[in-house]
């Protein structure tokens, strides 16, 4: 066939009981993906942050009371739990901060190819990795 009577390729929509299981999302997908949940953890443990941020810069006592979470625990909640909550909290900052400089970089540049979408992604991915244990080892006490 020539050129202009090649024929159109054919679109069809995903059959959620077939094609789901066996679809394999990029990289950049996910990035997005964990781009929101990110902000919705976010914004959905705001409340504790605020009470956190509180403790933390009102008076002596209350940073004590701030310290006191990170080493006894706070109320029914163990220490561990409080640690693993904020460690929680620090990779959804740094995912979230990391993936929205990717998404304004990807609209001011135009660079829109499918393997530097793919690069950004594992960078957005490893750095934010990265620096989460980075800073989940001084969290916990590892130096």
């Amino acid at each position: 066939m020539s050129e202009a009577t090649k024929p159109r390729p054919e679109f069809r929509n995903i059959n959620i009981f077939n094609d789901v299981r066996t679809y394999r999302l990029p990289l950049a997908g996910w990035v997005s993906i964990l781009h929101r949940a990110s902000g919705a953890l976010m914004f959905l443990l705001l409340p504790f942050i605020i009470w956190l941020f509180d403790k933390s810069v009102s008076s002596e006592i209350s940073f004590g009371q701030f310290s006191a979470a990170f080493s006894s625990g706070l109320g029914a909640f163990p220490a561990w739990f409080v640690k693993l909550v904020v460690l929680a909290l620090i990779w959804a900052y740094l995912h979230h901060l990391l993936a929205g400089v990717r998404h304004l970089y990807l609209d001011i540049s135009h660079r829109t190819t499918k393997e530097f979408g793919r690069q950004s992604a594992v960078a957005t991915l490893v750095v934010s990795i990265v620096l989460t244990l980075a800073l989940g080892a001084k969290l916990f006490g590892l130096y």
